[in-house]
């Protein structure tokens, strides 16, 4: 009875935006269940549809330079999850500690929310002369292996994603706990080995997790700095989009998806055992 009341009392706003919200879902994945479903053409051209099969998954896995190209991007992406992620807690931290008002903390806020408005592009122009000027000119050689540039460029936008995931997931932890265990004579170390961390670990998870599925995705960064030998994934899909898509590339780029939707999956079921509601675990992963 409550049912039909609660369903009475909609209005032709809330219908209407109930119809709106299932269009965008509609409109947003569609696409990718074409993809997918187009990944089993037993065809030799994506767009040329010889019936369902397995043929384009056997092809995918026997092509050495598909798998060379996705091993790359795990490679990078796992690295820029680290980096991203080591950093980016530190920074997390300090800013969630922050007194209120703190200069420097203004500041650094204001950097990293530069990082995350620059269109990407902007940062491939500035990081490819930057390589080159680092690696070659001055000697330091580590640049111009062509995954360590990937690691580093697709960090630093990764950084300021886990720099504000942990910082909201402590903002609201209160800080008497900390000063409780400072008047039991324990450490800064002990501190924050014992308390802050265990508290912020959700949130570094969902940081590590979110930067490894953004440095899969990166095409525009990966685009100007990847060098011979280190082309990821995403720029080796859009090589092969300007000849001819083939079945191949839409098998690979559905496992991609699948291991993404695992990684976002596994996030939320984190943040779901640490005791969050769905509000809580979505204002997390969006910082």
């Amino acid at each position: 009875m409550a049912k039909k009341n609660t369903f009475a009392r909609r209005t032709p706003t809330d219908i209407a935006l109930h119809v709106w919200g299932i269009i965008v879902f509609i409109y947003l994945f569609v696409p990718i269940a074409v993809i997918i479903a187009y990944s089993f053409n037993n065809g030799k051209v994506l767009a040329n549809f010889r019936g369902f099969g397995l043929h384009a998954y056997i092809s995918g896995i026997n092509n050495d330079i598909i798998i060379s190209s996705i091993v790359t991007s795990l490679q990078a992406a796992v690295g820029t999850a680290i980096v991203s992620t080591v950093f980016g807690t530190l920074g997390g931290v300090a800013l969630a500690r922050a007194p209120k008002g703190a200069w420097w903390a203004l500041g650094l806020t204001a950097i990293l929310g530069l990082t995350l408005v620059t269109p990407e592009i902007v940062d491939g122009v500035s990081f490819l002369p930057w390589f080159v000027t680092v690696g070659v000119d001055w000697g330091i050689t580590p640049l111009n292996n062509g995954l360590v540039r990937l690691i580093i460029s697709h960090a630093m936008f990764s950084m300021a994603i886990v720099t504000f995931i942990v910082r909201a997931r402590l903002a609201g932890i209160d800080t008497q706990l900390e000063d409780a265990a400072a008047d039991l004579g324990a450490t800064p170390w002990n501190r924050f080995k014992d308390i802050t961390l265990p508290i912020a670990a959700p949130g570094i998870l969902a940081g590590a997790l979110m930067s490894f599925t953004i440095s899969l995705d990166n095409t525009i960064l990966s685009s100007f700095v990847q060098q011979p030998g280190y082309t990821p994934w995403p720029v080796y899909i859009f090589s092969a989009v300007r000849v001819a898509l083939r079945p191949e590339v839409a098998a690979m780029s559905t496992v991609m998806f699948v291991l993404t939707l695992a990684a976002l999956g596994f996030v939320g079921f984190v943040l779901r055992k640490a005791g969050g509601n769905a509000t809580e675990i979505i204002k997390t992963m969006a910082a």
